[in-house]
């Protein structure tokens, strides 16, 4: 038996398990060679793998194909270990092995929220069905492709029927949203606290350098008809061309493969603004960078979250995402050099920002604004809400009411107020956590090896707001203050960080002192500005045009 998919026929003995309207996945149960099934498979998809499942089921991949290669991309806090399938025709040795080779790098991971165990079991079936096709399929011609299926793997073996109970299935539970230590990995994109998100960066992200990053999710809010949904990086100091790639070349061209070719609907993420009047809008979560999708796009690479949507069955969410995923391959490939091209070029311009700190571009926005970037066609129901005696709302749905909005979606974000992007920032404190995380981000910092008199943009913390309640186990800042010029003596042994590296937009994240997801947000900086009353200097220094100066790297 022959499956078709967009075109690519996979050779393969099948057997079919539950007639879906998404693409079937090749699995076997009898005869030679053995193909594995996902423990979702093998259970008619009323449960989800669990670690030790997932390691069996990688192991028997790499018995049954030479296409497969495993790294380990971190080891998280209960110490359990993520493996990182990497799939390649041949599979690279290493990403030296491609300074020759003109394969494109594509990263996709899954389970970040381990009640959310779509993408984990999707993630699974694509690598086989990748790795046992014969021939091979036509987009490892152009593409690596690296595979997380489990990156929460201490909340995953959590599993209980009481998690997540308002999504249908699977009927024997799922795990649970944290980690090990209690935080949210999807919040970890610029403080870097868990081993987790330590791994993606240093071992997936600096190490092979995908040109596109996934993340899989599963939603928790509206009701609509689409079984998928997906938006893309959208911070307001990311690069724009990227954005507008996704936004209006991309994931439209996705969207219409789904539809034609595995008869499935998608749209873009989000949520009703107004249940009883969804013509208002329709919103995707925030543009901050500690999201992972949002802090991928800042290095200037294609991102994409992916969220199924939790009301259809566990079978059709988790096919729902391997068609989107195997749709993106295809994709990738028959556009890679433009790809390539696309995030070069923003490397490029990011680099030539920070040595020409007065071009027009060269702001950092620290207040940001959303508006429309367009209509969509989102297929809904009839909704209206019920109060609830000292709670929230409920929201009624009459399924019988199907409603067809044309809705604009608020996902364009902007800033409302910039300051001047420096070509570099110079601390002047001896921050050892500082310069570990900067170093982990993978930017270039750079230490004075002799004194420098510098003519630079002081900082004055005026006033710091707290948040009240904890979050991540941090209480959020903000500062405000005032940017005075003056001629500063600056010691050897001071922090260098340029912008003018193509993490420039990264660096400036982390340092602007009024940047809303920085390091001074997320209290590194605690230290410095607490003591005493009044007026304090930010210990960060921005200069504002290139200066030759001796200086040393640090690794």
């Amino acid at each position: 038996m022959r499956i078709i998919r967009g075109g690519l026929i996979v050779a393969l003995l099948i057997c079919t398990l539950v007639s879906s309207p998404a693409p079937a996945s090749a699995a076997q149960k009898e005869g030679p060679p053995q193909v594995p099934l996902t423990v979702a498979e093998a259970s008619g998809f009323t449960a989800t793998s669990r670690h030790a499942d997932i390691m069996e089921f990688i192991r028997e991949l790499q018995l049954l194909s030479p296409l497969v290669r495993v790294e380990t991309l971190a080891v998280s806090a209960e110490g359990r270990e993520l493996p990182m399938i990497v799939i390649g025709n041949p599979p690279p040795a290493s990403p030296q092995d491609l300074a020759n080779d003109d394969r494109a790098v594509v990263y996709f991971q899954a389970n970040i929220h381990a009640g959310e165990v779509e993408g984990k079991e999707a993630t699974q079936m694509l690598a086989r069905d990748i790795v046992l096709a014969d021939p091979p399929p036509a987009f490892l011609d152009n593409l690596v492709v690296l595979i997380v299926p489990n990156f929460n793997p201490d909340g995953n073996d959590k599993i209980s029927p009481d998690n997540r109970r308002s999504q249908h299935g699977p009927e024997q539970g799922v795990g649970v949203r944290h980690n090990g230590q209690n935080l949210d990995l999807n919040r970890e994109g610029m403080k870097l606290e868990s081993p987790e998100a330590q791994g993606l960066v240093r071992n997936a992200l600096m190490r092979w350098d995908p040109v596109l990053f996934l993340d899989a999710h599963t939603h928790n809010g509206s009701y609509h008809e689409e079984p998928v949904t997906y938006t893309w990086g959208f911070n307001h100091n990311a690069d724009q061309s990227i954005i507008r790639y996704q936004s209006e070349k991309m994931m439209p061209a996705i969207e219409e493969m789904l539809r034609s070719e595995h008869d499935i609907l998608s749209v873009p993420h989000g949520d009703f603004i107004d249940v009883e009047d969804p013509e208002k809008g329709w919103i995707p979560a925030g543009p901050e960078a500690r999201y992972l999708s949002n802090y991928v796009g800042l290095r200037n690479r294609l991102s994409l979250l992916n969220e199924q949507y939790p009301y259809v069955s566990f079978e059709e969410r988790v096919r729902g995402c391997y068609a989107l995923l195997w749709s993106l391959l295809e994709y990738t490939s028959d556009h890679k050099d433009e790809i390539v091209d696309l995030v070069a070029e923003a490397d490029r311009l990011t680099v030539q920002r920070g040595m020409d700190p007065t071009a027009e571009s060269a702001t950092f926005g620290i207040d940001w604004d959303v508006r429309a970037m367009g209509t969509y066609t989102v297929r809904g129901y009839a909704m209206e809400r019920i109060p609830t005696e000292g709670g929230r709302p409920r929201v009624n749905v009459d399924f019988d009411d199907k409603r067809t909005y044309e809705i604009p979606y608020l996902a364009d974000y902007y800033a409302t107020q910039s300051v001047p992007l420096p070509h570099a920032y110079l601390l002047t404190v001896t921050a050892p956590d500082i310069e570990k995380k900067l170093l982990q981000h993978g930017l270039l910092v750079e230490k004075l090896t002799a004194p420098a008199t510098l003519d630079v943009e002081a900082f004055t913390v005026s006033e710091l707001e707290s948040d009240e309640r904890l979050f991540q186990g941090h209480l959020l800042r903000r500062a405000h203050g005032e940017y005075e010029s003056v001629e500063m003596e600056f010691p050897a042994g001071t922090l260098f960080v340029t912008t003018a590296q193509p993490l420039g937009r990264v660096a400036a994240s982390l340092l602007e002192p009024e940047s809303d997801d920085g390091l001074l947000a997320w209290n590194f900086f605690d230290r410095y500005l607490t003591r005493g009353w009044g007026s304090v200097p930010f210990p960060i220094y921005k200069l504002m045009r290139p200066a030759n100066l001796a200086k040393t790297t640090l690794k």
